[in-house]
């Protein structure tokens, strides 16, 4: 599969010896719903930046939509929608209005059409309601989706997103999950940065993992959550089953009176379910554990996740 975008030797340092990114090789695949993660100071808006010539890096080489960013900023950029560090828009204007002068600048295009899209991508964000409501009077949420609308309106190949579900409630999130799966199925890809791992990895194919300027894991996401060994059990029958394993290849810990946890380590879950039922054993539920991507982050940091 092509990639949209490949770092290589990725480096930033700021005036005072600030090593903000150091050594990122990113390679963001045509069709990834891409999860670059990492808690805030981690150096992923710098490399964001960076990506979309906001600033230059101190060595190595960017390629965007097979266009060197150093040497041919303007066609890397065709065909990429950004939302990064906070929309701007003129606040005693409409959404509406915005996102017509934001379409219309520089462009030849015919105001019917524009009107058009930029209803279409109001509406896909959940702002179609709104009206001629000025952005003054925007929520921080309102404005976030304003935003992600701006970054759609030129039905973009790639979309680059920082941080793009701050100031949204529970709700909002769960509606731009949805449709970041959908634009993907569409055929956007799209590089999401976020410090919400728990939220990334619900809904992301691949990821990278960056901590202290640099890239600490980069795989598909089905691979960072692989399974830990264990499994947990709920029976109305503990204790059986705690004697049926003592007696068994399985070792087990007690968890509750309800439920224990037994380390199958890489034998299938099947073998268990047999084992505790000739036993006479009545499994009410059996859950395959799996490392989340904080776990993951943790175990090749050893940090904390802020």
């Amino acid at each position: 599969m092509s990639s949209v975008v490949i770092t290589s030797g990725l480096t930033k340092e700021f005036h005072g010896g600030l090593l903000a990114v150091d050594d990122v090789a990113l390679d963001v695949r045509a069709g990834d719903l891409f999860g670059f993660l990492g808690p805030n100071g981690a150096g992923k808006t710098t490399t964001i930046r960076m990506l979309l010539g906001l600033i230059h890096p101190t060595s190595g080489t960017i390629e965007v939509l097979s266009h060197d960013v150093a040497r041919d900023l303007q066609h890397a950029l065709t065909g990429v929608g950004t939302l990064v560090e906070g929309p701007a828009f003129y606040p005693f204007m409409s959404g509406e209005r915005n996102l017509a002068t934001f379409d219309g600048a520089g462009r030849d295009t015919v105001r019917a059409t524009r009107t058009t899209r930029v209803r279409e991508v109001m509406d896909r964000v959940g702002l179609g309601d709104v009206n001629d409501r000025p952005v003054k009077a925007y929520s921080l949420g309102m404005r976030q989706r304003l935003g992600l609308a701006a970054a759609l309106l030129r039905a973009p190949r790639l979309l680059i997103l920082d941080e793009p579900t701050n100031g949204l409630d529970a709700q909002g999130i769960h509606e731009l999950r949805n449709m970041f799966i959908e634009l993907v199925r569409e055929g956007t890809t799209i590089l999401l940065s976020s410090h919400l791992l728990a939220e990334v990895e619900l809904i992301c194919t691949r990821a990278a993992m960056m901590s202290n300027g640099r890239i600490v894991v980069q795989d598909d996401v089905a691979n960072l959550l692989s399974t830990t060994g264990w499994v947990r059990v709920t029976t109305p029958d503990r204790d059986l089953a705690v004697r049926t394993m003592l007696d068994g290849p399985f070792p087990i810990e007690p968890v509750d009176e309800w439920s224990l946890r037994i380390n199958l380590g890489d034998r299938p879950p099947e073998l268990l379910t047999k084992a505790l039922v000739q036993a006479g054993v009545r499994v009410r539920e059996l859950i395959v554990e799996r490392r989340t991507l904080e776990d993951v982050f943790l175990e090749r940091t050893g940090g904390e996740i802020h």
